[in-house]
């Protein structure tokens, strides 16, 4: 009896985990547009509903300097892990847990100069709150920071 009530208790538990440990979502494609935000939590700077749409980053100088600030700031978060990193593209992994499993930040650097298209999205589609959307902000902020401390010395 008790080992039935575990055992149908877990099934969402374990639902929700083989959710979060899903392949690689589909991320960008060949043409630098970034996947759609499809409903789960998700903000990117090239979706057209306003509930999910964000700016895109601003930078001064070149996208290298940009690119490498911003792969520096995401390293050094805890819970982060930087995937890919090119000359246009980034595509990084910050881990939410257990059981909200998995978030995925992609930078687009080759849209047109001066400006970094960027997405954040949970693969599970489990927040407490708005986490990319955070996520975006303290990315922007750092790129800022950045820019302003260059320009001080």
């Amino acid at each position: 009896m008790c080992a039935r009530w575990i055992a149908a208790a877990s099934l969402p538990a374990l639902a929700l985990l083989l959710q979060a440990c899903a392949g690689d979502p589909k991320l960008i494609r060949s043409d630098g547009e970034l996947a759609a935000c499809d409903g789960r939590h998700c903000v990117s700077s090239q979706a057209d509903n306003p509930e999910y749409h964000v700016p895109p980053m601003r930078y001064a100088g070149s996208s290298r300097s940009a690119r490498e600030r911003l792969v520096r700031f995401i390293q050094a978060q805890d819970d982060s892990e930087v995937v890919t990193n090119s000359d246009c593209y980034v595509h990084a992994v910050f881990q939410g847990g257990v059981i909200r499993g998995p978030d995925d930040l992609e930078l687009w650097f080759c849209s047109r100069p001066g400006y970094i298209e960027v997405r954040s999205a949970s693969r599970s589609g489990l927040q407490l709150s708005d986490d990319n959307r955070e996520r975006v902000q303290s990315l922007r902020d750092a790129l800022s920071i950045d820019a302003d401390r260059s320009l001080n010395q």
